[in-house]
């Protein structure tokens, strides 16, 4: 069987420390000690917490159920969903889940049964007492059912007490639908900072760093020449450190026209050698209409044109590149070592193709290296600023930071929604990105009384 089809080693799974109480990227703990498994959702990717979602889940569990007290070290598992949609690990368990609703523009935090012993001794709010909605005696039994009830809560996740058990559940219209109950007993666990967590992974992280920069090394002279394409993001400044330690300084960087200040200003502060400019978006934008995730000319138009043009003038090359198996499903086979597939003379490696975000994270912070303060606020990847791959949530976090950007990009997308009968409650949960919107996003419209029909004009029947 050709390497290229066989599916890549994904790591499944994430290794804990039980003594330390930090995440590993492998099985052992600096300390000596063998760590246990966290199994993770598809695509796999796991990542630290950092300000920005670190003050979402710390004012949600505040407002909602009154919890002060979080570890310094929470991770997110990506998962699939509508939007965003996060595991978050903390402790060593599947603390909770994490959703941000595209239509009501608001984030929500479900908590799992494995988080209570962490968690409640604080719990102040957010209680449904079911005690004497239930037979006595008869809780032990409750996972899975629906219990009416009396409560002032507004709908969602919600603490479930009855007869001095606690469980888990969601309350909807005065209906709790219980998880789990049980007894949980308060936990104490170590509290380990960023420090901490580099210390325990240190030697692994030597290893990644050594294997990567061997694979650049093997890979550099297979071309004339070889460079790094720097994107500004945090997978980009970890491959240019690693091919700077291979002997590779040659750097560019694509300006699409479309980025972030933060991102333009970032990158000029390291000084890349090359600055290549994308094409005109706007003469883009009448060619092509609207860039879709099932329609990204804009990534041709934009990023790869710019670099064959540029590369037709030099000839061949090796270009180290930071895209990774667990960005996304796309990515999933991606090889060590391909031919560009839209200029046959660039060719391409990934030396951190089997890394995870926390990998990636942790080495910047171990090498101490500069990183796009884009993710700080809250942004899992680093792009266009109106890309259409882009999730709600990073969108409306896009609005706080460059509302004149927004209000800019909305008027275009109020012209092709006139044209295209998409009503503005469609528009302002995301359906312009698609050209075909897969069938999630047209059951949310149905769930949420937004009729669609076969011509994809939209009406509203009422509100969600």
């Amino acid at each position: 069987m050709r390497e290229s089809i066989r599916e890549p080693p994904f790591r499944k799974s994430l290794f804990w420390c039980p003594d330390c109480n930090v995440p590993l990227v492998a099985s052992t703990c600096g300390c000596g000690k063998s760590g246990y498994e966290i199994p993770l959702t598809r695509p796999h990717d796991v990542r630290p917490v950092l300000e920005h979602d670190r003050n979402i889940i710390t004012e949600y569990l505040n407002t909602r159920f009154g919890i002060e007290t979080l570890p310094q070290i929470l991770l997110l598992n990506k998962s699939g969903g509508i939007d965003r949609t996060d595991t978050i690990i903390a402790n060593g368990v599947q603390f909770g889940r994490l959703t941000f609703d595209p239509l009501l523009r608001e984030y929500t935090i479900e908590l799992t049964p494995d988080a209570l012993p962490f968690v409640i001794s604080e719990v102040s709010k957010g209680i449904v007492d079911i005690t004497n909605e239930i037979a006595e005696g008869a809780n032990r039994h409750l996972g899975g059912k629906n219990i009416p009830c009396k409560s002032d809560l507004t709908d969602g996740p919600v603490i479930v007490h009855a007869n001095g058990r606690y469980g888990t559940g969601w309350l909807r219209n005065n209906v709790v639908k219980v998880k789990s109950m049980g007894r949980p007993r308060p936990a104490v666990f170590p509290d380990p900072d960023r420090e901490q967590v580099i210390r325990c992974n240190k030697p692994h992280l030597k290893n990644l760093e050594r294997h990567a920069i061997r694979f650049i090394k093997i890979e550099k002279n297979r071309r004339p020449e070889c460079n790094v394409a720097f994107s500004g993001g945090k997978d980009s400044v970890v491959v240019r450190e690693l091919a700077r330690k291979a002997g590779v300084t040659d750097c560019y960087y694509v300006d699409t026209g479309l980025e972030f200040p933060e991102t333009t200003e970032f990158v000029r502060s390291l000084e890349i050698p090359l600055t290549l400019r994308g094409q005109d978006f706007q003469a883009g934008l009448r060619k092509n209409g609207i860039p879709a995730k099932d329609h990204r000319w804009c990534c041709e138009w934009l990023k790869l044109e710019p670099v064959r043009q540029w590369r037709e003038t030099r000839g061949e090359c090796v270009t180290v590149q930071g895209n990774r198996w667990y960005e996304s499903f796309a990515r999933a086979g991606l090889p060590g070592v391909a031919e560009n597939p839209y200029y046959s003379g660039q060719l391409n490696i990934s030396p951190i193709r089997g890394w995870r975000a926390l990998e990636v994270f942790l080495y910047i912070w171990w090498r101490e290296l500069p990183v796009n303060p884009l993710y700080e606020q809250g942004f899992e990847r680093v792009g266009c600023w109106m890309c259409p791959a882009m999730l709600e949530s990073e969108y409306e976090i896009t609005r706080g930071l460059h509302p004149e950007k927004i209000a800019e990009w909305e008027k275009i997308l109020a012209k092709y929604a006139k044209k295209e009968h998409i009503s503005e409650a469609a528009m302002k949960c995301g359906w312009w990105r698609w050209k075909s919107p897969p069938p999630k996003m047209a059951e949310l419209m149905k769930e949420s009384g937004i009729q669609i029909n076969t011509q994809r004009s939209i009406k509203i029947k009422n509100k969600r």
